[in-house]
């Protein structure tokens, strides 16, 4: 019997708490379920929408082989709407960027590059893109842009292409001690050998102007004319000419 009250007193309790405690049960319970469902919903979608940028930017890369560059502008503009997101969105950019430079549209190419720096691509594609930006204004006799696109980046796999470009846009500026130091500076890169073409870095390198000795030497004949110009006028030099011109000289 005593067994029997203790069982319902059980009972009892249980109801209790549930009634008390049962709705809260109820709503965590719903709640994870629904939190589970909805990160399962998020991770499906990227999926999928990484799987249908991947499909587009597949096709983008066979319209630029192909040349077919209204095909190109749209796919990438549809991948830079719709799936701004992902990274094929910032690929496409570049693609897009290189098929203008094969069409010489260079403005639009430096100008798809300028719009990838700006937005939310990985830093590894963003040196890729100003590299290539780089190399563009380079091409438009551009230098100085050159100078302030490049001159503060930091960044060990990219120090050796960057230091080359660096390297002619010094040159092309005329400061060709910061031309030989830059293309000094990627011969002694360990890892220029994978990145640049270190034998046309050393040519540059050594088709420099001798800059230094040419300041020396017109600095060596402009000394020997002011002294030629100081030298006074000798009776031998008035003697020799006609009067009235000795008369001029000596006035």
């Amino acid at each position: 019997m005593d067994d029997l009250l203790s069982e319902k007193e059980q009972i009892e309790q249980i109801r209790s708490w549930w009634s008390e405690y049962g709705g809260y049960v109820i709503v965590g319970v719903a709640t994870g379920a629904l939190l589970l469902f909805g990160w399962n919903y998020y991770k499906s979608s990227k999926l999928n929408a990484q799987l249908e940028a991947s499909a587009l930017y597949e096709s983008l890369t066979d319209h630029v082989v192909d040349g077919k560059l209204v095909d190109a502008e749209l796919v990438s503009d549809q991948l830079g709407t719709t799936y701004a997101e992902t990274t094929y969105a910032a690929q496409a950019k570049l693609a897009i960027a290189r098929l203008y430079m094969d069409k010489n549209r260079d403005q639009d190419a430096a100008d798809v590059l300028a719009e990838l720096l700006d937005g939310e691509a990985s830093d590894e594609l963003k040196h890729v893109a100003r590299l290539r930006l780089a190399k563009i204004l380079l091409y438009q006799d551009k230098a100085q842009e050159v100078v302030d696109l490049l001159e503060d980046q930091d960044n060990a796999a990219f120090a050796a292409s960057y230091g080359e470009v660096l390297g002619d846009a010094y040159r092309a500026l005329g400061r060709i001690a910061d031309a030989q130091a830059a293309y000094q500076q990627v011969l002694m890169d360990p890892l220029s050998q994978g990145t640049v073409d270190q034998r046309l870095v050393q040519w540059k390198a050594l088709d420099l102007p001798e800059v230094v000795m040419e300041t020396a030497d017109e600095g060596a004949a402009d000394e020997a004319d002011a002294g030629a110009a100081a030298e006074p006028v000798t009776d031998d030099v008035v003697e020799s000419g006609d009067s009235d011109a000795a008369t001029e000289v000596v006035e």
